[in-house]
């Protein structure tokens, strides 16, 4: 696999850090687990398993980097999707490669369809931003009051 300076969002080859504040980090733990190729039954990969440190190293990143982001604006989270998008397109093959390794699909079906999906749900997600209206009227029976959409916090996801 290729390896160049766009390459932090899909270190593929990095399977053992955690990507934090802007870099791979060591995890806390030593904890890890094989991962297996289906097709072929051999481990394909070693990833590490994080702990409560690791978490909370993540979240407290996360919140630190909230207090800008929370506020940037459109155009600026437009332009950071279009260059993943980019990024995404340019590591197509890395992608498709991985998704055949860690799932056993077939490297036609992995290429053409499943890496497309994540490159269609980026497309989605910038098209999407572009429509939406982070402030508009609550309706025609309160035309004085307004719906603000604002930024919560940090969501973890599992």
């Amino acid at each position: 696999m290729q390896k160049n300076k766009e390459s932090i969002f899909f270190d593929m080859e990095n399977k053992k850090k955690f990507y934090i504040n802007g870099k791979w980090v060591d995890p806390k733990s030593d904890k890890e687990i094989n991962v297996i190729n289906p097709a072929t039954e051999d481990t394909c990969a070693i990833v590490s398993l994080g702990n409560k440190d690791d978490i909370n190293e993540a979240v407290g990143a996360a919140k630190k980097a909230y207090s800008s982001w929370a506020f940037s604006s459109k155009d600026e989270r437009i332009k950071l999707l279009e260059k993943l998008y980019e990024n995404y397109k340019k590591r197509w093959a890395d992608i498709a490669s991985a998704i055949t390794t860690e799932m056993g699909a077939p490297k036609d079906f992995a290429t053409k369809l499943q890496a497309g999906t994540g490159a269609a749900h980026l497309k989605s997600f910038i098209r999407y931003l572009k429509n939406f209206e982070f402030e508009k009227p609550l309706g025609e029976h309160a035309p004085n009051q307004r719906l603000i959409y604002e930024p919560k916090g940090v969501c973890a996801l599992i």
